[in-house]
């Protein structure tokens, strides 16, 4: 994604595009990893040291608010972050913790009721298990 396409998914969205906010959204854009908010602060700081943690992670807040960037959740782990504009789900390894990217397919709804009065707004299938590097045999204990 280059400048200006960074540049009008933060203004269709309503967010001003800061130089904090613009250098978040593009570090994002450019890595495949699932970056934790740490990582991102630390990025971004490396081009510009201007960039407090407070401003990075309340950019990282409105980001996933205004639906630009998804917050990958992990149990007693540091959340990972993700700008992928495409729909897909995600693995996570119960051993180092390595968040990847698994392909979209559609989930079959909720039965009509089955929710209550609760809105389905999204939903999404997140993967546990041994990643290809962790899982007997894999590509580490090769070496």
């Amino acid at each position: 994604m280059d400048a200006e396409a960074i540049k009008r998914s933060l203004e269709d969205t309503g967010l001003r595009c800061t130089p904090q906010r613009y250098a978040v959204m593009a570090f994002l854009m450019e890595t495949d990893q699932h970056p934790t908010s740490a990582e991102i602060f630390e990025a971004v700081n490396r081009v510009d040291p201007r960039s407090s943690r407070a401003t990075t992670y309340n950019n990282l807040r409105d980001l996933v608010q205004a639906g630009l960037v998804r917050e990958v959740a992990i149990e007693g782990r540091a959340a990972r972050f993700d700008a992928k504009g495409m729909r897909h789900h995600h693995f996570i390894c119960d051993r180092c913790g390595n968040v990847e990217d698994i392909d979209w397919y559609d989930l079959p709804s909720p039965a009509p009721g089955s929710l209550d009065k609760r809105i389905l707004r999204e939903s999404e299938v997140i993967f546990r298990g041994l990643c290809a590097k962790c899982a007997p045999g894999g590509a580490s204990r090769q070496a």
